[in-house]
């Protein structure tokens, strides 16, 4: 009698504590067994000379997001998620932004109604929140993280977007409350606009300005500030996107202080910099996003941050819009002046990629660590309980890597909405080749064999909640 639905044969599996190598027996979406003598399955996959890891958890991503008048981002969920399944991706983590004057309700409605029926993987929605009015803070936040949306993101940049000090601390107040995890984007607005300012003064309008006037002290005061706030409230607290030295110190910092804190970075910070935004006739639209890329010293920052341990969690901040689009990067106002360029870049598809060949094969991180930063770490500290590892009651969401296969980047060969690549011409050493969601096999040998909406909504667990609050 068939035993399985599905058996990985021979490969090398790796959790993010070890590596070994294992049949891995599959039945009702689940990770039933692991061993060398496994009964047969209706379907066998062999694995031999491959890797067999977890599938990617990819807990910053903006898909179908509101960007303002004329603006349209790249992906909506059917593009997006069907991106990241080729790169090795099985859960994504959108965010679901609350616009000034709407509830949280609202806009989880609106995007579940994009999201449902539309999705190649796995997601779960981060709530934004723009607009902390009483009945947002005092009824919908718990109503909500008692639903299963148990993280939320507050911004410190953008006008319209951030909130001051005062709403920072009584949202993060509520999450201790709830058991809701807070993310923070940490950028000085008022020195941002300040630094505008002097650049519309000199004329100074081309891409390259977007980096000049984001630099890394405005996101080195605003994660010191952010991380202060989090110590008054007495509540973990996730920093998004980091990209340099000074920033990480402020983290490594308040972790020595026992501050409950949680590190990301990006493939942006360790592949691309400020250069790059001073391209030929506005190409270094490109590569806007924020934080802007920095230097080669922050490169290895981040690197060192990653290899450290001061990085928990290794993201896309995938936030597409087309370049050569009016709706896009080259937007009539986005072509006279930075100010005006769409914040964001694409990512979801190469995060693995880029990681696992510039990391692990290169020699920087080991398998169970690229493990970790991709996929373990992010089921833990966002609740997905049933993802991120490869054992024994674990959904069957599984990636099988060719460790050998070697590919340059050509955006022809991507999935998602954007029209370029930020990372066109990259050689890449080691791809995703068969990608298993709940046991049903979604990509085989680099072609697509699932169906859209075989992915789902994921409620998830709150922390544990505290109603004490540290006092001096």
């Amino acid at each position: 009698m068939t035993k399985f639905d599905v058996v990985i044969r021979g490969g090398t599996v790796s959790t993010a504590s070890e590596t070994f190598v294992a049949d891995v027996g599959i039945r009702d979406g689940k990770i039933v067994q692991l061993g060398s003598t496994l009964g047969p399955g209706l379907e066998e996959i062999d694995a031999k000379g491959h890797f067999v890891l977890p599938g990617g958890i990819d807990s910053h991503v903006h898909i179908s997001q509101p960007s303002g008048d004329g603006i349209v981002m790249a992906d909506n969920f059917e593009s997006g998620t069907r991106s990241a399944l080729f790169g090795g991706n099985t859960t994504l983590m959108p965010f679901c932004l609350q616009q000034k004057g709407q509830s949280l309700r609202d806009a989880l409605t609106d995007y579940h109604q994009l999201a449902d029926g539309n999705c190649y993987t796995d997601v779960a929605f981060h709530l934004i929140v723009t607009d902390p009015t009483e009945a947002v803070i005092g009824q919908e936040l718990p109503a909500l993280v008692a639903d299963g949306y148990t993280s939320l993101k507050v911004f410190m940049t953008y006008e319209g977007m951030r909130l001051n000090d005062a709403d920072i601390l009584r949202v993060m107040d509520t999450s201790r409350r709830t058991g809701a995890l807070v993310m923070v984007h940490c950028e000085n607005e008022d020195a941002i606009r300040y630094l505008i300012g002097l650049h519309e003064a000199q004329g100074n309008l081309a891409p390259t300005a977007h980096a000049t006037t984001r630099p890394i002290v405005v996101e080195r005061e605003a994660t010191h500030r952010a991380l202060s706030l989090a110590e008054v409230v007495d509540v973990p607290v996730v920093i998004v996107h980091v990209s340099n030295g000074p920033a990480i110190a402020e983290i490594r910092a308040a972790k020595a202080r026992g501050l409950k804190v949680i590190g990301e970075t990006c493939p942006q910070y360790l592949m691309l910099t400020a250069d790059d935004l001073d391209g030929m006739d506005w190409e270094g639209a490109k590569f806007v996003c924020s934080p802007p890329p920095r230097d080669k010293e922050s490169q290895e920052d981040c690197w060192n941050g990653l290899e450290q341990g001061v990085f928990d969690l290794f993201s896309s901040d995938h936030c597409p819009f087309r370049y050569d689009d009016p709706q896009g990067k080259l937007n009539p106002k986005g072509k006279t002046s930075f100010r005006h360029i769409p914040n964001g870049i694409p990512g979801v598809e190469l995060r693995l990629p880029i990681l696992f060949s510039e990391g692990v094969i290169k020699g920087r991180i080991d398998l169970p660590r690229f493990v970790a930063l991709t996929a373990t770490n992010h089921a833990k500290v966002y609740g997905l309980k049933t993802k991120g590892s490869i054992a024994i009651g674990m959904d069957a969401d599984i990636a099988i890597w060719d460790p050998q296969l070697r590919r340059t980047v050509r955006h022809a060969d991507l999935h998602d909405g954007a029209d370029y690549s930020p990372y066109e011409g990259l050689d890449i050493t080691g791809w995703p080749v068969t990608v298993l969601l709940g046991g049903q096999v979604m990509v085989r040998e680099g072609k697509l064999v699932g169906r859209k909406g075989a992915g789902s909504h994921r409620a998830r667990t709150a922390r544990q909640s505290t109603e004490h609050r540290k006092t001096a």
